[in-house]
């Protein structure tokens, strides 16, 4: 038997997390990576189209009566706010209820407000929807995340998380491109280009919602949300899905987990675990979190004004500079991803952070020198991120990986809003004069805080990185609904040592 129950104790043996990671890659994993894992397409998407078609909003004739401070400000804060909330919330309620649940509500709110933003009349109408629309995309980060962690094979995570993560960018560059088209008033009049790439974004969502209809809920979160039936079912389902599929068995479950089943886990619990039980850990999630925010913000945030002012780029091409940009950033990920399965999380986290700062240092010397032009300004931005951007999304794979699963969720939404209202609160409260004002030293200022912070998360990262890789998420951080002597019952080793 798989597992088996106890109504009086109201425990479980189960041997589904087990069965789960000793599987091959197969179609249904893939299914797992497309439904789930495109929406951070959109997210790039998204971010970058506003961003690059706020002048044209802001002219006369756009259909809205909106100044460009007001896209590139108040309605991007709204987004970050949106996003930050919206990772809180149904972080929250993602670990309560269920994946599946909150990954179909979430992208039902991303389509919903992203359509109503294409029908703008209005600036008020328009700042509701941004936010609105952030709210959707930060809910889709937590639960998306988990799911995914609890669904891939520990074999393959690193390297799958990496690039689902790193694919932002493939929306970024399709963006980029994408307002380049809908600037253009010999194609699209001026109130009509902007509105059909937020049209575009809702296509293309409606295409991942129908995919994602078929991914199933979480197993892990089954079976110790009181499911475990289900659990087996769906399990039993997979594997012979690809038994079929590979023409041979798959081998024994290495061992057993018990657990005592709940419905739910208190906030303040939640709170407790990641704070009391494993503060090395928090520490390491804040750290890299903050410190890719800043590092991105030094250079994205401002690259159009250093372009155009210190190098005589028009406006209307910034476009093509960052989509180079957004190249480099996701062939990071897709190049470096299995190495963190392989060579180990603690050396390449480490690693890429430390050596993408120091790289941003040497491109701050190579701006203040007077060495750099257009092309290679962008090329040297473009190695940075390639290293930057393997970091930045490890640090997603962290968070989602090293805390016990009854949080998990919580936690990546927690570590997410950090970072992202580090990023798109802070970030441009510090970076715009500093990347704006035209002068080469504060734009060289700008790099090198951004450098120094993306380092000294590295070091962090050397002292308090776990070493993750190819291990059983409840390896790496015992459930808190385990059995203290489940070892015993079953003969295996489910738990590690908080840190």
């Amino acid at each position: 038997m798989s597992q088996r129950g106890d109504s009086s104790s109201g425990t479980v043996t189960t041997q589904v997390p087990s069965r789960l990671d000793r599987l091959p890659w197969s179609r249904w994993h893939w299914m797992i990576v497309i439904g789930l894992g495109t929406v951070w397409i959109l997210d790039g998407l998204e971010v970058t189209v506003v961003g690059n078609i706020a002048s044209r909003l802001s002219e006369d004739g756009s259909g809205l009566p909106i100044s460009d401070a007001q896209v590139t400000g108040l309605a991007a804060a709204l987004y970050v706010a949106g996003a930050c909330s919206g990772a809180l919330f149904f972080g929250w309620l993602t670990d309560r209820f269920g994946r599946k649940k909150l990954f179909l509500i979430t992208l039902a709110v991303y389509l919903a407000a992203t359509a109503a933003t294409a029908l703008s009349f209005s600036v008020w109408w328009f700042f509701i929807f941004r936010f609105l629309t952030g709210f959707g995309i930060g809910g889709e980060y937590a639960a998306i995340n988990s799911a995914i962690d609890e669904l891939i094979p520990s074999k393959y995570r690193g390297r799958v998380d990496l690039i689902i993560n790193g694919s932002y960018w493939l929306g970024a560059m399709g963006g980029a491109l994408l307002s380049v088209l809908a600037l253009d008033t010999n194609i699209f009049p001026k109130d009509l280009g902007w509105r059909l790439t937020f049209a575009l974004g809702v296509v293309l969502g409606l295409v991942i919602l129908l995919v994602r209809r078929h991914v199933p809920e979480s197993p892990r979160w089954m079976f110790i949300h009181g499911q475990s039936e289900g659990a087996d079912e769906l399990v039993s389902g997979v594997e012979r899905e690809i038994e079929a599929e590979t023409g041979r068995p798959l081998p024994e479950p290495a061992k057993s987990i018990t657990i005592e089943q709940r419905k739910s886990i208190g906030f303040i619990q939640i709170a407790k675990t990641l704070f009391r039980d494993y503060p090395k850990r928090a520490i390491l999630g804040f750290s890299l979190f903050v410190g890719q925010a800043f590092l991105y913000n030094a250079i994205t945030f401002g690259f159009g004004s250093i372009l155009v002012k210190f190098f005589d780029v028009s406006s209307g091409s910034t476009g093509y500079f960052f989509a180079a940009i957004a190249l480099g950033n996701f062939l990071g990920p897709l190049a470096l991803g299995r190495l963190f399965d392989t060579v180990g999380r603690k050396k390449m986290i480490a690693g890429t952070y430390i050596l993408s700062g120091v790289l941003l240092f040497v491109t701050a010397w190579f701006f203040n020198s007077g060495w750099l032009n257009a092309t290679t300004m962008t090329l040297c931005w473009g190695i940075v991120l390639f290293f930057a951007s393997a970091g930045a999304s490890s640090a997603y794979l962290t968070v989602s990986e090293i805390f016990p699963m009854e949080t998990r969720a919580m936690a990546i939404a927690f570590f997410y809003a950090i970072g992202t209202a580090a990023g798109g609160i802070s970030g441009p409260l510090l970076f715009a004069d500093l990347t704006g004002s035209g002068n080469v030293g504060d734009a060289v200022i700008a790099f090198c805080i951004g450098a120094a912070l993306m380092v000294l998360a590295g070091l962090v990262a050397i002292f308090f990185a776990v070493a993750a890789e190819g291990k059983s998420l409840e390896d790496i951080a015992a459930p808190l609904s385990i059995q203290k002597n489940a070892g015993e019952k079953t003969g295996g080793t489910p738990t590690a040592p908080a840190v």
